[in-house]
Protein backbone atom coordinates (compact mmCIF):
# COMPACT_ATOMS: atom_id res chain seq x y z
CA UNK A 1 0.00 0.00 0.00
CA UNK A 2 1.54 3.43 -1.20
CA UNK A 3 2.33 5.74 2.33
CA UNK A 4 4.53 8.86 2.21
CA UNK A 5 7.60 7.00 2.47
CA UNK A 6 7.25 6.00 -0.97
CA UNK A 7 6.43 9.40 -2.17
CA UNK A 8 9.05 11.12 -0.70
CA UNK A 9 11.38 8.55 -1.97
CA UNK A 10 10.37 8.20 -5.41
CA UNK A 11 10.39 12.03 -5.34
CA UNK A 12 14.13 12.35 -4.17
CA UNK A 13 15.04 9.38 -6.84
CA UNK A 14 12.89 12.10 -9.79
CA UNK A 15 12.84 15.31 -8.04
CA UNK A 16 9.89 16.12 -9.48
CA UNK A 17 6.39 13.93 -9.20
CA UNK A 18 2.12 14.38 -10.06
CA UNK A 19 -0.14 12.83 -8.14
CA UNK A 20 -1.33 10.44 -11.37
CA UNK A 21 2.23 9.11 -11.36
CA UNK A 22 0.82 7.23 -7.85
CA UNK A 23 -2.71 6.72 -8.47
CA UNK A 24 -2.00 4.99 -11.64
CA UNK A 25 0.68 2.73 -10.77
CA UNK A 26 -0.55 1.89 -7.19
CA UNK A 27 -4.16 1.89 -8.21
CA UNK A 28 -5.77 4.04 -5.50
CA UNK A 29 -7.55 7.12 -5.97
CA UNK A 30 -5.97 10.64 -6.94
CA UNK A 31 -7.80 12.16 -3.70
CA UNK A 32 -5.79 9.39 -1.38
CA UNK A 33 -2.43 10.31 -2.69
CA UNK A 34 -3.61 14.23 -2.66
CA UNK A 35 -3.97 13.82 0.93
CA UNK A 36 -0.86 11.80 1.55
CA UNK A 37 1.32 14.70 -0.34
CA UNK A 38 -0.70 17.31 1.07
CA UNK A 39 0.71 16.36 4.43
CA UNK A 40 4.70 16.25 3.04
CA UNK A 41 3.76 19.50 1.85
CA UNK A 42 2.68 21.36 4.91
CA UNK A 43 5.77 19.14 6.64
CA UNK A 44 7.90 21.07 4.38
CA UNK A 45 9.45 17.68 2.65
CA UNK A 46 7.44 18.79 -0.55
CA UNK A 47 6.91 21.98 -2.71
CA UNK A 48 3.56 22.36 -4.44
CA UNK A 49 4.50 24.20 -7.98
CA UNK A 50 1.09 25.26 -9.82
CA UNK A 51 -2.38 25.10 -8.74
CA UNK A 52 -4.80 21.99 -9.28
CA UNK A 53 -4.48 19.39 -11.75
CA UNK A 54 -1.62 21.30 -13.19
CA UNK A 55 0.52 20.86 -9.93
CA UNK A 56 4.12 19.60 -9.75
CA UNK A 57 5.39 18.47 -6.25
CA UNK A 58 9.16 18.95 -5.78
CA UNK A 59 11.93 18.73 -3.60
CA UNK A 60 14.13 21.54 -2.33
CA UNK A 61 17.09 20.41 -4.06
CA UNK A 62 15.58 20.24 -7.27
CA UNK A 63 14.62 23.57 -7.18
CA UNK A 64 17.69 24.67 -6.49
CA UNK A 65 18.75 23.18 -9.57
CA UNK A 66 16.24 23.06 -12.19
CA UNK A 67 14.38 26.56 -12.08
CA UNK A 68 13.87 26.63 -15.62
CA UNK A 69 11.70 23.53 -16.08
CA UNK A 70 8.94 24.74 -13.67
CA UNK A 71 6.16 26.71 -14.54
CA UNK A 72 7.22 30.51 -14.21
CA UNK A 73 3.65 32.35 -14.54
CA UNK A 74 0.66 32.50 -11.85
CA UNK A 75 -2.39 33.55 -13.13
CA UNK A 76 -5.87 33.21 -11.00
CA UNK A 77 -9.00 35.51 -11.00
CA UNK A 78 -10.41 35.88 -7.60
CA UNK A 79 -13.86 37.19 -6.10
CA UNK A 80 -13.51 40.33 -4.06
CA UNK A 81 -15.64 39.35 -1.79
CA UNK A 82 -13.42 39.43 1.70
CA UNK A 83 -10.12 39.17 0.14
CA UNK A 84 -6.85 40.20 1.59
CA UNK A 85 -3.70 40.95 -0.13
CA UNK A 86 -1.49 38.59 2.32
CA UNK A 87 -3.42 35.66 1.40
CA UNK A 88 -2.98 36.27 -2.23
CA UNK A 89 0.21 36.79 -2.03
CA UNK A 90 1.18 33.61 0.43
CA UNK A 91 -0.86 31.85 -2.26
CA UNK A 92 1.44 32.97 -4.91
CA UNK A 93 5.04 32.19 -2.99
CA UNK A 94 3.19 28.96 -2.64
CA UNK A 95 2.59 27.88 -6.03
CA UNK A 96 4.81 30.45 -7.88
CA UNK A 97 8.17 28.32 -8.52
CA UNK A 98 10.43 30.90 -9.44
CA UNK A 99 9.47 33.14 -6.32
CA UNK A 100 11.56 30.93 -4.20
CA UNK A 101 14.76 31.31 -5.90
CA UNK A 102 14.24 35.35 -6.41
CA UNK A 103 17.14 37.42 -4.94
CA UNK A 104 16.10 39.05 -1.71
CA UNK A 105 15.95 42.78 -2.99
CA UNK A 106 13.34 41.79 -5.87
CA UNK A 107 11.17 39.40 -3.06
CA UNK A 108 10.99 42.43 -1.10
CA UNK A 109 10.26 44.87 -4.22
CA UNK A 110 7.67 42.44 -5.19
CA UNK A 111 5.60 41.75 -1.61
CA UNK A 112 6.04 45.65 -1.28
CA UNK A 113 4.31 46.80 -4.61
CA UNK A 114 1.97 43.55 -5.31
CA UNK A 115 0.42 44.52 -2.01
CA UNK A 116 -0.02 47.73 -2.36
CA UNK A 117 -1.58 47.31 -5.57
CA UNK A 118 -3.71 44.63 -4.95
CA UNK A 119 -5.01 46.54 -1.69
CA UNK A 120 -6.01 49.21 -4.01
CA UNK A 121 -7.91 47.07 -6.12
CA UNK A 122 -9.50 45.29 -3.41
CA UNK A 123 -10.86 48.36 -1.22
CA UNK A 124 -11.26 51.23 -3.97
CA UNK A 125 -12.10 49.73 -7.35
CA UNK A 126 -15.51 47.85 -6.55
CA UNK A 127 -15.27 45.11 -8.59
CA UNK A 128 -16.55 41.87 -7.95
CA UNK A 129 -13.59 40.07 -9.61
CA UNK A 130 -9.72 41.02 -9.53
CA UNK A 131 -7.12 39.35 -11.93
CA UNK A 132 -3.62 38.51 -11.30
CA UNK A 133 -1.06 37.28 -13.55
CA UNK A 134 2.55 37.13 -11.77
CA UNK A 135 5.20 35.89 -14.50
CA UNK A 136 9.19 35.51 -15.59
CA UNK A 137 9.60 36.52 -18.39
CA UNK A 138 12.99 37.55 -20.29
CA UNK A 139 14.42 37.67 -17.08
CA UNK A 140 12.18 40.10 -15.42
CA UNK A 141 9.38 40.01 -13.01
CA UNK A 142 6.27 40.93 -13.59
CA UNK A 143 2.81 41.28 -12.56
CA UNK A 144 -0.60 42.38 -13.40
CA UNK A 145 -3.70 42.89 -11.23
CA UNK A 146 -6.64 44.05 -12.99
CA UNK A 147 -9.97 44.69 -12.04
CA UNK A 148 -13.20 45.93 -13.70
CA UNK A 149 -14.58 48.65 -11.42
CA UNK A 150 -14.86 52.29 -11.32
CA UNK A 151 -11.39 53.54 -12.77
CA UNK A 152 -8.56 55.03 -10.98
CA UNK A 153 -8.34 58.04 -12.50
CA UNK A 154 -12.33 58.50 -12.47
CA UNK A 155 -12.53 57.74 -8.74
CA UNK A 156 -10.24 59.84 -8.07
CA UNK A 157 -11.79 62.83 -10.23
CA UNK A 158 -15.39 62.29 -8.27
CA UNK A 159 -14.33 62.02 -4.87
CA UNK A 160 -11.08 65.11 -4.97
CA UNK A 161 -13.43 67.05 -7.38
CA UNK A 162 -10.85 67.42 -10.23
CA UNK A 163 -11.17 68.24 -13.85
CA UNK A 164 -9.79 65.64 -15.83
CA UNK A 165 -8.10 62.51 -15.73
CA UNK A 166 -4.50 64.70 -15.73
CA UNK A 167 -5.17 66.08 -13.02
CA UNK A 168 -5.88 62.52 -11.31
CA UNK A 169 -2.56 61.66 -12.41
CA UNK A 170 -1.21 64.99 -10.91
CA UNK A 171 -2.02 64.32 -7.99
CA UNK A 172 -1.04 60.56 -7.97
CA UNK A 173 2.05 61.57 -8.34
CA UNK A 174 2.90 64.01 -5.29
CA UNK A 175 2.24 61.40 -2.94
CA UNK A 176 0.03 61.44 -0.04
CA UNK A 177 -2.72 62.13 -1.51
CA UNK A 178 -5.97 59.43 -1.16
CA UNK A 179 -9.45 59.16 -2.08
CA UNK A 180 -9.93 57.24 1.48
CA UNK A 181 -7.59 59.46 4.00
CA UNK A 182 -9.03 57.14 7.36
CA UNK A 183 -7.81 54.35 5.93
CA UNK A 184 -4.71 55.17 3.74
CA UNK A 185 -1.59 57.52 4.05
CA UNK A 186 -1.73 58.20 -0.19
CA UNK A 187 1.99 56.65 -0.78
CA UNK A 188 1.18 53.39 -2.33
CA UNK A 189 1.36 54.16 -5.98
CA UNK A 190 3.76 57.02 -5.65
CA UNK A 191 6.46 54.68 -3.98
CA UNK A 192 5.34 51.48 -6.05
CA UNK A 193 6.08 53.71 -9.04
CA UNK A 194 9.61 54.23 -8.22
CA UNK A 195 10.35 50.68 -7.48
CA UNK A 196 10.86 49.03 -10.35
CA UNK A 197 11.67 49.68 -14.32
CA UNK A 198 8.28 50.05 -15.46
CA UNK A 199 5.15 50.75 -13.31
CA UNK A 200 2.01 51.39 -15.47
CA UNK A 201 -1.90 52.39 -14.82
CA UNK A 202 -4.46 51.86 -17.48
CA UNK A 203 -7.96 53.02 -17.08
CA UNK A 204 -10.64 53.82 -19.58
CA UNK A 205 -8.49 54.82 -22.35
CA UNK A 206 -6.21 56.82 -20.15
CA UNK A 207 -2.58 55.88 -19.28
CA UNK A 208 0.22 57.03 -16.78
CA UNK A 209 3.74 55.06 -17.54
CA UNK A 210 6.45 54.97 -15.32
CA UNK A 211 9.80 54.04 -17.04
CA UNK A 212 12.62 54.56 -14.48
CA UNK A 213 15.71 53.19 -16.49
CA UNK A 214 14.12 56.45 -19.00
CA UNK A 215 13.45 58.68 -16.02
CA UNK A 216 10.63 59.95 -17.09
CA UNK A 217 6.62 60.00 -17.39
CA UNK A 218 4.51 59.24 -20.01
CA UNK A 219 0.47 59.97 -20.61
CA UNK A 220 -0.36 58.75 -23.51
CA UNK A 221 -4.44 58.09 -24.77
CA UNK A 222 -4.90 54.94 -25.90
CA UNK A 223 -7.41 53.17 -28.36
CA UNK A 224 -10.32 51.35 -26.57
CA UNK A 225 -11.46 51.73 -23.33
CA UNK A 226 -9.85 49.33 -20.51
CA UNK A 227 -12.85 48.31 -18.44
CA UNK A 228 -11.64 49.27 -14.45
CA UNK A 229 -7.96 49.32 -13.72
CA UNK A 230 -4.96 47.73 -15.25
CA UNK A 231 -1.61 47.57 -13.04
CA UNK A 232 1.61 46.45 -14.86
CA UNK A 233 4.85 46.02 -12.68
CA UNK A 234 8.20 44.78 -13.91
CA UNK A 235 11.67 44.79 -12.73
CA UNK A 236 15.04 42.87 -14.17
CA UNK A 237 15.17 40.23 -12.04
CA UNK A 238 19.10 41.69 -11.73
CA UNK A 239 18.37 45.00 -10.45
CA UNK A 240 19.67 46.41 -7.41
CA UNK A 241 16.85 48.39 -6.45
CA UNK A 242 15.91 47.91 -2.65
CA UNK A 243 13.01 49.16 -0.52
CA UNK A 244 15.18 50.99 1.93
CA UNK A 245 17.13 52.92 -1.12
CA UNK A 246 13.59 54.28 -2.55
CA UNK A 247 12.00 54.76 1.05
CA UNK A 248 15.46 56.73 2.39
CA UNK A 249 15.39 58.64 -0.65
CA UNK A 250 11.99 60.37 0.37
CA UNK A 251 12.48 60.49 3.88
CA UNK A 252 13.70 62.44 6.47
CA UNK A 253 16.65 60.77 8.21
CA UNK A 254 18.07 63.65 9.87
CA UNK A 255 18.99 62.89 13.82
CA UNK A 256 15.53 65.14 15.14
CA UNK A 257 13.40 63.56 12.08
CA UNK A 258 10.75 59.87 12.46
CA UNK A 259 11.70 58.68 9.20
CA UNK A 260 8.18 60.03 8.15
CA UNK A 261 7.80 60.35 4.08
CA UNK A 262 8.29 64.22 3.63
CA UNK A 263 9.78 64.53 0.35
CA UNK A 264 8.43 64.61 -2.79
CA UNK A 265 9.05 65.28 -6.49
CA UNK A 266 6.60 66.98 -8.80
CA UNK A 267 7.16 66.94 -13.07
CA UNK A 268 6.54 70.31 -13.83
CA UNK A 269 6.19 68.71 -17.51
CA UNK A 270 2.97 67.41 -16.95
CA UNK A 271 1.45 70.52 -16.04
CA UNK A 272 2.49 72.27 -19.27
CA UNK A 273 0.98 69.48 -21.33
CA UNK A 274 -0.97 72.01 -24.32
CA UNK A 275 1.26 75.18 -23.37
CA UNK A 276 4.38 76.48 -22.55
CA UNK A 277 3.42 79.93 -20.28
CA UNK A 278 2.64 78.18 -17.23
CA UNK A 279 0.10 80.68 -14.91
CA UNK A 280 -0.25 81.70 -11.18
CA UNK A 281 -3.29 79.34 -11.39
CA UNK A 282 -0.99 76.85 -12.67
CA UNK A 283 1.06 77.24 -10.15
CA UNK A 284 -1.44 76.96 -7.49
CA UNK A 285 -2.54 73.48 -9.21
CA UNK A 286 1.04 72.31 -9.10
CA UNK A 287 1.21 73.43 -5.18
CA UNK A 288 -1.76 71.47 -4.26
CA UNK A 289 -1.17 69.18 -1.48
CA UNK A 290 2.69 69.97 -1.60
CA UNK A 291 2.43 71.45 2.16
CA UNK A 292 2.34 68.07 3.78
CA UNK A 293 5.92 67.59 2.80
CA UNK A 294 9.10 69.14 3.87
CA UNK A 295 11.10 69.12 0.89
CA UNK A 296 9.72 69.27 -2.77
CA UNK A 297 11.93 68.72 -5.64
CA UNK A 298 10.71 70.97 -8.84
CA UNK A 299 12.02 69.10 -11.70
CA UNK A 300 11.74 71.29 -14.85
CA UNK A 301 13.21 68.36 -17.26
CA UNK A 302 12.05 69.02 -21.01
CA UNK A 303 10.03 72.29 -19.73
CA UNK A 304 11.49 75.10 -21.76
CA UNK A 305 9.96 78.50 -20.31
CA UNK A 306 7.61 78.99 -16.99
CA UNK A 307 5.75 82.36 -16.71
CA UNK A 308 6.84 85.11 -13.96
CA UNK A 309 3.43 84.45 -12.41
CA UNK A 310 4.45 81.10 -12.10
CA UNK A 311 7.28 81.33 -10.39
CA UNK A 312 6.17 84.21 -8.02
CA UNK A 313 3.58 81.79 -6.81
CA UNK A 314 6.15 78.76 -5.66
CA UNK A 315 9.22 81.04 -4.93
CA UNK A 316 7.41 83.85 -3.23
CA UNK A 317 4.31 83.65 -2.36
CA UNK A 318 4.09 79.55 -1.42
CA UNK A 319 7.19 80.11 0.40
CA UNK A 320 6.24 83.13 2.30
CA UNK A 321 3.12 80.83 3.49
CA UNK A 322 5.30 77.82 4.12
CA UNK A 323 9.00 79.20 5.10
CA UNK A 324 9.89 75.88 6.98
CA UNK A 325 9.38 73.70 3.29
CA UNK A 326 12.94 73.71 1.40
CA UNK A 327 12.46 73.71 -2.45
CA UNK A 328 14.53 72.50 -4.80
CA UNK A 329 15.05 73.04 -8.25
CA UNK A 330 16.15 70.68 -11.02
CA UNK A 331 17.39 70.31 -14.67
CA UNK A 332 16.34 73.85 -15.69
CA UNK A 333 17.15 75.30 -18.87
CA UNK A 334 18.80 78.98 -18.57
CA UNK A 335 14.86 80.60 -18.87
CA UNK A 336 13.81 78.53 -16.39
CA UNK A 337 16.02 79.38 -14.05
CA UNK A 338 16.22 83.38 -14.99
CA UNK A 339 12.48 83.32 -13.90
CA UNK A 340 13.10 81.11 -10.74
CA UNK A 341 15.94 83.06 -9.21
CA UNK A 342 14.16 86.49 -10.47
CA UNK A 343 11.45 84.87 -7.78
CA UNK A 344 13.55 84.22 -5.61
CA UNK A 345 15.48 87.28 -5.36
CA UNK A 346 12.24 88.69 -4.82
CA UNK A 347 10.82 87.40 -2.01
CA UNK A 348 14.36 87.88 -0.69
CA UNK A 349 14.17 91.77 -1.31
CA UNK A 350 10.90 92.38 0.21
CA UNK A 351 11.70 90.22 3.33
CA UNK A 352 14.69 92.99 4.14
CA UNK A 353 12.49 96.18 3.35
CA UNK A 354 9.61 94.51 5.92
Amino acid sequence: MINKEIILKKAKEKGLVRTRDFSVAHGVSRQYVSSLISQLVSENKLLKIGTTRSAVYVTAEYLDTHQFELPTRFAKKFLNKNLEEHVVLHEIERHFASYVSMPENIKSVFAYTFSEMLNNAIEHSQSKKIHVVVEIKNNKLIFEIEDFGIGVFRNIIEKRKLNNELEAIQDLLKGKMTTAPKLHSGEGIFFSSKMGDEFVLDSFGQQLIVDNKLDDIFVPKVPGQKQGTRVRFCIGMESKRHLTDIFAKYANIGEDSDYGFDKTEIRIKLYVIGGINISRSQARRVLSGLEKFNIIAMDYDGVPMVGQAFADEIYRVFKDKYPKIKIQSENMNESVRFMVERAIKERRRRSVKE
